[in-house]
């Protein structure tokens, strides 16, 4: 039963891009160290720099787990997605294939400053402009994915909490408090997993004020390797109702 959450999906893209600026947007944990020291955090950006300028795609199986405290209750949404490029030149695709666990297609494309969000159940398509925002909506779309560790400095407060194994793979455990107020208002902070040796993230835990949680769990990474074209472009008709954010 996915309730407001199912609208699906679409109330999520609202606040993502309705709201100043918030996330868009993967099993087991492993063991964890203690904080450590600013030089580790240091060496874990310093990777991230060098693995971001070799990042060209990346594609995964996600699951978003969405809890909401007010009812304890978990609704999970399960695809496929894409990303290629980073900075300005990003693109982000995601098919949203399942709703616990029944069939619920969406799919959203992000590409240069616009984010197309299609509901072929009604035969619908939103579109959402970045405008203005576009270079700190774009720091969100590929948070944990072809991002530098300079660049992650500029727009989060970043607090190193470690390494932990996830998947087989060694990840940094990093939590993130974002220095834009308005992103604080919807996202208390993040914590993200990310593989520093390819600028990948594992699992991304987002937190809100009210105590709701999206967990998301990205597998099967295949790393730079070709990506088809058509995952970026959505097919419409002349039937498709287009909306405009």
């Amino acid at each position: 039963m996915m309730r407001k959450r199912v609208a699906g999906w679409g109330h999520g893209v609202v606040k993502i891009f309705g709201v100043a600026a918030a996330i868009f947007l993967c099993a087991g944990m492993g063991w964890a160290q203690a904080p450590a020291a600013n030089g580790d955090l240091n060496h874990v950006l310093a990777e991230m720099d060098a693995s971001a300028a070799k990042f060209r795609s990346a594609q995964a199986n996600f699951q978003w787990d969405q809890y909401e405290m007010v009812v304890q209750s978990t609704d999970t949404q399960t695809g496929v997605i894409y990303f290629e490029g980073s900075g300005d030149r990003a693109r982000v695709a995601l098919d949203i294939e399942k709703a616990d666990g029944q069939p619920a297609k969406k799919t959203v494309v992000y590409s240069g400053g616009v984010l197309q969000f299609y509901q072929p159940q009604i035969d619908q398509m939103t579109v959402f402009h970045a405008r203005e925002k576009q270079a700190q909506y774009e720091s969100y779309l590929t948070l944990g994915f072809g991002g530098s560790g300079s660049d992650l400095k500029k727009s989060w407060d970043i607090t190193y909490q470690g390494m932990e194994t996830i998947d087989g793979v060694q990840t940094a455990k990093l939590d993130l408090v974002s220095k834009d107020a308005s992103v604080r208002a919807n996202f208390s902070h993040v914590t993200i997993w990310i593989d520093p040796t390819r600028a990948v993230s594992l699992k991304q835990i987002l937190y809100e004020p009210s105590g709701d949680t999206r967990t998301s769990y990205f597998r099967n990474i295949q790393y730079n390797k070709k990506i088809s074209s058509s995952v970026f472009k959505i097919k419409t008709d002349s039937k498709t109702q287009v909306v405009q954010k």
